[in-house]
């Protein structure tokens, strides 16, 4: 009996030890609070005056995000608290780039900034006033008009008559953004509805339908997709649900049939379970420089300036709208991407083919709806500059470590310049140095 008794006060002993050495949510707030680096809004703003590659994490919910905007910062991102660990490495160049972490009310950003150091990142703060001070303090926020329970990015908005489009966002593609990070448009015709671009997966092509069918009735006969890139063509699987016809340029399939192995395990890693039933569909058609899709009352000509950003760029024209969906030809508002597939020679050659056009709307392939001017600047004005700064780097019998110093500064404004300025630098001097 004395045994069982003793052995019954060392089980409930060994109970109420492990309870209250059991963490909770309080203490492991408390703990991350004593571990990290505070600073507050006054000091945050200096930080991006003087440290201008500083990442700013918004660690709340896309939901959060939609609802009531974010800081008014360009170097703002959203990675949600519970995609830190798998999300920061695509946004974070190295383990020294100053990050600083911020939520509504300081409950989730120290638990982040916690993480973040213990993940081996070294220069990390928490702001924690968080975005209900920012807001109360009268400072710059982007509130934002888009909605929370789609898909899109940005819902489609009519451009002109019969012409809309859904702009996505101006960053790389992610879970947050569903991969809706291009502009995809549709015209609605006479007798049919034409999309271009047919999304970054089956999901978010779903959503652009419901929406299409919110301003029609009539039935999408015909997709296009812009290039070989994933968030041109994963939507695909879903269009040919449909029964529609996918038109791209010849130089598509093969492109398709090379990369899909690594663009369908890149894409997957990124949208985990937004990327639902999404497979490559090969075009059903294709053509070389120019098409004419055939619907009724709008005349619409699908065209291919040449190699540029991809080797199958596709561009629509509407000639009664003086309107040209550029595709990734054009770029407005963030600095474009060099691929490795990129030919910037021939993008400078084949310029003026869009300027003979003379277009007085431009829906670009990433950026909002603007004018030629604007898209010369956010396109020609960064290729003919890094062109020129790397054949001097080619002159001077420089190596890769000389294209990483070409100075890009003038461009430190742009969205997705911390993404891609020094992967373009690298990328552009490895095609130069054996093609140029």
């Amino acid at each position: 009996m004395k045994s069982y008794l003793l052995s019954f006060a060392l089980l409930f002993s060994n109970a109420a030890i492990a309870q209250e050495a059991a963490p909770t949510s309080d203490n492991m707030l408390a703990a991350a609070n004593k571990a990290i680096t505070h600073i507050t809004a006054e000091q945050l703003q200096q930080q991006i005056k003087e440290q201008p590659e500083t990442v700013v994490i918004d660690v709340r919910t896309q939901y959060e995000v939609r609802l009531l905007g974010t800081l008014g910062i360009y170097q703002n991102i959203n990675i949600p608290r519970g995609w830190i660990e798998f999300d920061v490495g695509a946004a974070v160049e190295s383990f020294d780039t100053p990050i600083v972490v911020y939520c509504g009310t300081n409950i989730r950003s120290p638990m982040a900034a916690q993480t973040l150091m213990e993940m081996g990142y070294t220069n990390v703060s928490n702001y924690d006033g968080g975005f209900f001070e920012w807001q109360e303090l009268g400072l710059e926020t982007n509130l934002s008009t888009l909605d929370a329970n789609s898909l899109l990015y940005q819902r489609p908005e009519k451009v002109v008559e019969g012409v809309y489009s859904a702009i996505g966002a101006p960053a790389p593609s992610t879970y947050e953004n569903s991969g809706h990070n291009n502009n995809l448009s549709f015209i609605v015709a006479d007798d049919a509805v034409v999309v271009f671009n047919a999304g970054g997966s089956y999901m978010l092509a779903k959503a652009m339908h419901e929406e299409i069918k919110l301003v029609t009735d009539l039935p999408v006969k015909f997709v296009i997709y812009e290039n070989a890139q994933g968030h041109a063509v994963f939507g695909g699987s879903y269009w040919k649900e449909q029964g529609v016809e996918i038109i791209a340029h010849e130089n598509t399939p093969e492109i398709l049939e090379h990369d899909k192995e690594k663009m369908m395990e890149r894409t997957q890693r990124s949208l985990k379970d937004k990327f639902f039933k999404s497979h490559i569909v090969m075009p059903d058609r294709t053509f070389s420089d120019e098409y004419i899709v055939p619907v009724k009352g709008k005349k619409i000509v699908l065209k291919h300036f040449g190699h540029a950003h991809s080797p199958d760029d596709m561009q629509l024209w509407l000639p009664e709208d003086e309107l040209l969906i550029s595709g990734d030809f054009a770029f407005n508002e963030r600095m474009l991407p060099v691929l490795e597939h990129t030919d910037m020679l021939a993008w400078q050659e084949n310029w003026s083919k869009l300027e003979a056009l003379n277009p007085k709307v431009i829906i670009p392939g990433h950026g909002g709806v603007t004018d030629l001017a604007t898209v010369t600047h956010y396109t020609m004005g960064y290729v003919n500059y890094m062109v020129d700064e790397v054949m001097k780097v080619l002159d001077d019998g420089g190596e890769l470590t000389d294209a990483y110093k070409i100075d890009q500064s003038a461009f430190m404004q742009w969205k997705t310049y911390r993404e891609l300025s020094l992967r373009n630098a690298a990328e552009l001097y490895k095609i130069a140095e054996f093609e140029w």
